[in-house]
Parts: structure tokens; sequence; C-alpha cells
């Protein structure tokens, strides 16, 4: 169909009557109208049932069914990929998602294919079409849409993809939308940076409609036009329209679309648009809006002017226009009545798809300790994370590294002339010389950016295995990991997933890492369900984790600690390829019989270290290494407390709200019967890590603090 076309019929006051080769131009005009109609009387279903009480929540897309009507007829469903927000109803009915599968949505029953009744409605997503689940907050979906198209550019450098990764095409296009108080979010400019700097095919459309709920674009953005903002960014193609406007926002994306099939770089529409309800139905705009700021909208609403402007052109009568409402009126209120009656999730469903259905990386097949060749000479922790990262990125091409710092020369003209930095401890020395800058490279100073992105690389088949440089600075990135890497899978009901591992450097005992290079909080990222913990104490065990953290189904927090990165006794040969530890197997680092240590991280040597200690005055320590966090080996714990009746929790978190407090509180819950003392914690003070050495001996755990614990328990 010829949208060109479509603009000179419209666009002509006084043109002919139709001829029947134009009918196919009526027909997709007609079409156009007939879904954003379909979209307007959704929106009034859903606000009709929620005053009757029968869904729970309202949002609607009314003022821009336009624009996202065009937007669904130049882009491809199934083809194409999709990061929409809430207010995207009429796209992704022109997308090919039905008035029922909306409306299974509002009431939360378990057949709505957007989120099997776990999100609010309007949060749209759909694997037939491509439409990747959305979430509520605002504007994390525009780096992952950035991952997405980046996994498309990657893998067209990648040969070895070509048989490995399905459902990329050459000329898709990956589109996402925001709001215009979305635009503020720091996360839409690192987009555009990253899309602008690798010429990414991504469309981005900006949706104003004057307000961020009550809060007007001239107080979110300097000078009212963040397009105008933006005209620097190189490659980006910037379009502006009516978004009101059918025709003009029709002409105006297919220019926008053909630019990124044609991978000059990504575009940005601005479309002014309207908001002729309130934000939700939990705002009342006649709060903060005057009665003719509101009137002026009306006579802009895109569904009343296209309607008007198709009985003008002669593309339609009255007659048959009412008659398309009413086939639309129609098929809402049966797709309603059968939306009603739909089946809720039934209870025992709810912990489901929190984690991989189809790998269990505690499993046996994760196992093969017992299968363990050694040889070479003793490496490092360091030494022995970069020859996992090495075969297991040769095994796999899916594997792509980055983070700040972690190639080894980002111009690649000089690669063979320097040394090469590969990561601030070297953990990633010489995988971008050996693999290419296509799989291994450096990313922007910025952490929502690096996990941002590897989401939506792994949404699309990728396995990304990135590095934030420091445990310090992986703050920027907490609303990526929380609400976005570890819930992909649940809150979608196992239609997406993002299996990425993020590798942190992590904790104290630096002589000189003060507060902002000595942190460890490891509590924070424990209790988000989705999530894998790992934290290694010993080169061989990072190795074997590591293997089953990039081949397992889940998200995982890969956790080094720095101090125990080049420690001469931590050091181990290097294991066979196929070297794996299953998670939530904890090890037994020592044998003992009068009160056990539980621990993990730097803890586990110096409790060896103290366990030795006090052997010399007859007591005798047995020491568990969890290893893994989440999920963590209760069996070994519950084995341990049985047998010697006494425990310690030794870690580097602090005391208050510390992982420790989980053990505890569990040990005094279901093994109160087998304890000979109370359960006794040892963990750095609740406070911060300080610059001076001595300041620093005594806020972290030391090994004296940890015999003295012995000490004490043992005499209780």
């Amino acid at each position: 169909m010829n949208e060109t076309k479509v603009l000179k019929l419209v666009r002509k006051a006084d043109s002919a009557p139709a001829t029947t080769t134009e009918l196919p131009d009526h027909k997709l005009l007609l079409e156009m109208y007939r879904t954003m109609y379909l979209s307007r009387r959704l929106d009034d279903k859903e606000i009709q049932l929620k005053g009757q009480n029968r869904i729970f929540f309202q949002i609607s897309g009314a003022g821009h069914e336009a624009v996202l009507v065009a937007a669904g007829v130049v882009l491809r469903p199934g083809y194409d990929w999709f990061y929409p927000y809430y207010r995207d109803r009429a796209l992704c009915l022109q997308l090919g998602m039905t008035p029922l599968e909306q409306l299974l949505s509002a009431v939360g029953a378990e057949a709505d294919p957007n989120s099997h009744g776990r999100q609010m409605p309007s949060h749209w997503g759909h694997k037939k079409l491509n439409i990747v689940s959305q979430s509520s907050p605002t504007g994390t979906q525009l780096l992952q849409a950035v991952g997405s198209a980046e996994a498309s550019y990657r893998f067209s450098l990648i040969p070895e993809l070509q048989n490995r990764v399905s459902g990329f095409h050459d000329e898709e296009v990956t589109y996402v939308s925001l709001g215009d108080g979305t635009s503020s979010e720091g996360e839409f400019w690192e987009a555009l940076n990253t899309a602008s700097n690798l010429k990414l095919p991504v469309l981005f459309l900006i949706e104003d409609n004057g307000y961020a709920i009550s809060v007007p674009v001239e107080v979110q953005t300097a000078g009212g036009d963040v397009s105008r903002l933006i005209e620097n960014f190189p490659s980006l193609y910037i379009q502006r329209c009516d978004g009101t406007d059918p025709i003009e926002s029709l002409e105006t994306m297919r220019r926008a679309v053909e630019y990124c099939r044609q991978r000059q770089g990504p575009a940005l529409v601005h479309a002014k648009v309207i908001r002729p309800y309130s934000h939700s139905l939990s705002d009342d705009e006649k709060l903060y809006r005057p009665d003719e700021e509101r009137a002026g909208d009306a006579e802009r609403d895109p569904v009343k002017r296209f309607g008007a402007l198709l009985i003008d052109e002669g593309v339609i009568d009255q007659d048959g226009l009412q008659q398309i409402k009413d086939e639309v009126d129609r098929e809402v209120n049966e797709a309603a009545d059968i939306a009603l009656g739909s089946a809720q999730p039934p209870r025992e469903t709810a912990t489901m798809f929190v984690y991989s259905p189809d790998v269990d990386p505690c499993s046996k097949q994760f196992d093969t300790e017992d299968q363990l060749q050694l040889s070479g000479n003793p490496g490092t922790m360091v030494d022995l994370i970069n020859r996992c990262l090495d075969t297991e990125m040769a095994r796999d091409p899916r594997i792509v590294v980055f983070g700040e710092d972690v190639a080894d020369c980002s111009r690649d003209q000089y690669l063979n002339s320097v040394k090469g930095k590969g990561g601030v401890f070297k953990v990633t020395a010489n995988l971008q010389r050996k693999y290419g800058s296509e799989r291994v490279f450096n990313s922007p100073l910025a952490e929502a950016n690096i996990v941002g992105r590897a989401i939506g690389m792994a949404t699309r088949g990728l396995k990304p295995v990135v590095e934030i440089q420091f445990f310090d600075y992986i703050w920027p990135a907490m609303h990526q990991i929380r609400n976005e890497l570890a819930l992909l899978r649940w809150r979608s009901g196992n239609e997406w997933k993002a299996p990425a591992v993020i590798r942190v450097p992590i904790g104290g005992y630096l002589k000189g890492g003060a507060v902002y290079h000595s942190q460890s909080g490891v509590s924070t990222f424990t209790q988000i369900p989705g999530l894998r913990v790992i934290y290694p104490s010993n080169a061989l065990d990072a190795n074997g984790l590591l293997r089953t953290a990039i081949r397992s189904d889940d998200p995982v927090l890969f956790l080094e600690h720095k101090h125990l990165y080049r420690q001469a006794y931590n050091k181990s040969q290097y294991p066979n390829d196929e070297f794996m530890i299953p998670f939530g197997k904890a090890k037994k680092v020592r044998e003992g019989s009068d009160l056990s240590i539980i621990t993990y991280g730097a803890l586990v040597q110096r409790s060896l270290v103290a366990a030795k200690q006090m052997e010399q005055q007859g007591v005798s320590v047995e020491i568990i290494d969890l290893r893994s966090l989440v999920p963590y080996d209760w069996d070994a714990i519950a084995e341990t407390v049985k047998k010697t009746n006494r425990v310690i929790v030794a870690h580097e978190d602090s005391l208050s709200f510390g992982y420790g407090a989980e053990i505890a509180a569990r040990i005094a819950a279901e093994l109160f019967e087998y304890l000979d003392a109370p359960v006794k914690r040892v963990c750095a003070l609740d406070t911060f890590v300080a610059y001076a050495p001595q300041l620093e001996d005594a806020i972290l755990p030391q090994a004296s603090d940890v015999a003295q614990a012995i000490l004490e328990l043992k005499q209780y």
C-alpha cells in the first residue's frame, strides 16, 4: 500500500470521489480509523468496568491513538521489536493484539498474554508479536530497546551466530516509546547516546501530551521542547509531527522507519498529542488543568477529527462510519463478557517462573566436582576467572563481554602496539585480542547503560557477561537489576527472559579502599527474587561457579572479592573446560566437632586462621563456605548444626540487617532443638569502611574477632 497516495488523497480538499483504483488507500484509512476508535472504546470500557469495581486499575491511551496506529502500519509485527509504554494500546491493536487479549489483562486473567495476571493493565507484552514485556517504571525500557537493536547489530558482525540464534532480520527496527516526562530520565539520554554512537536501528517515539501526571512540559524540560535539546546527536534523524493527525503521523513515521531500515542510525519522532482523560483513574486532572485548556485538547481529539475528515473527503459516509462504530462496540462488549468470565490464575502458580523452569543450575547436570582434572601451574582467582571466560567464549559465540575498561584497547588500530587494559583488575585481559571487538568492548561510564543493554541482548538470545567495575558503583543500575532483570521472566509468566551475568568486584580489606571501594551490600541483592547471587572464596570455585552462571538460564550476580583476586592461599591449578559447581552447594573447608562457622567470601580464610589458632586451645571448629548465597545450601547448614550444636555466622556485611541475619533466624526457627548455645554472628560494624588502616581494621571483621567469638561460644 502506498502511504504517499493516502497523504495526497486526504490532503486534497477538493478531490474527486474515490475510484476503484484508490480502494486500497481507502481501505487503509478505514482500517486506521477502526483501530483508533477500537482503542478509545476499550479505554472507555475499562473505565466503565473500573467504576463497577470489576477491574482494579485503568490507564488510558486516549489522545495518542493517531500516531500509534500510524506506527503500527509502517512497522512489522513478529519482524520488528517493540518496547512500548502504557499509553500504546492503539499500537498493540494495530500490530495484531486483540481486544479480548487486552481485556484479559484488565481483569487479571490467567490467559492474559501480556502477563498472565501478574501486572497492571496496559503493561504490554506479546511473544508472537515481538512486544517485549513492559513494566511500570518509566524509562527503563529505553536501554533495553537499545540492547535489542544492538543484539541485531552484533549478530550481523559475528558469523558464528548465524546458526546459533534465530529471530534476526536484515532490516528489523526496534521501536521504543516514551512520554514527555520520561525524557527527563537519565536513561533516556544514555539510550540516545549509545544508539547514536553505534548507529543502531532504534525508533524513539516521544508521545508528548504536555503533562507528566500533573507536571507540565515546561517544568520538566528546559525550553519545553526536548527534541530541540537533542538536535546535535550525530546520526539521529529527528522528525516532528502533530500526533493527533493520522495522515501527518503516517508520513512522518514512514520516513523515520525507512531511515532506520537503511541502517543510517536511530530516528526520533516527537509527536504532539493530547490527554483528554486524566493520567489514570487514580488522578483527577481537573485539580491542575483549567477548563479552557482541556477544551482546547478536546478540539484536537484524533478520533473525532479523523472520522469527520473521512466523511468530508468522501472516503465514507455517516452511515458507514456509524456501522464501523457499532461493529466495534459489539466486539468490545463481547470481549468484555468473555474476559469477565475468564479464570483467574490459581493460587499455587504464584511462585512459578521466579527462576527458569527448564534449566536448574542446582542440579547434578552442573556438578562435575567429582570429575575434576587439574593441570598447569597454579593460578590466581583472576587467572581462573579469565580462563573460564576464555573457554566459554570459545564454546559459545553468543557470549559478549562488555563494561567499563574491560577491552584491551577500544581503538583497534593501536591494539597490537599496546599491552592492553583488560579491566582494572585484568580479569578480561586478552579476550578482545582473541575474540574481537564485536564480542569484547567497552561501554560508557554508566552502569544502568551496561545492565539495560544486557537485558535487551539477553532477551534476543545473546549471552551478555557484563562487568560493573566496582560494587560501590552498582547503584545507578539498581533500577534495571531490581525492576527489570530479575523480574522479566516472572512478570511475563515465562514468556520472556534475560539470563545475563553481572560480574562485580566487591569488598574491602584493601588498605586504602575507603568508603567507595570497600562496600559489601550483599543483602540488598539476596532479597530480590529471580536473581541468583554467587560469591566464591577461591580461584577454583570461581572458575566452576562462573561456568555454571554462564550456562544457566537465569540472571546471575557474580561477586568477586577484590582482596581475594591475587592471594597465594586461594590459588589453584587449572580445571578442565567442563568443570562446574552447582548453585546451592556449600563446601566443607574444615572438619570439626565443637562448633561450626558458616561463612563466605573473605571471611573463609579469616575463619580458617581463627580455627587453627583455637585448635591449639583444644577447640575443634568446622567451617562451611556457602559459595552460593541465592540459593544457599540449607542441607549443609542443618547437617553441621546437628553435628556441633553451636554455630557462628561470619560475613563482611554490617551486623544489622546483614545476610547472616537470615541464616541465624532460620537456624533458630528450624534447628532450635539442636542448639546448645545462641547463634552468634561476626560481622562488620554498622558504619562505613574508613580510609585509615587502623579504622578499617576496627570496622571489618578480623581473624581475631572470629577467634574471640569461637572462645565465647565454646564457653557458653
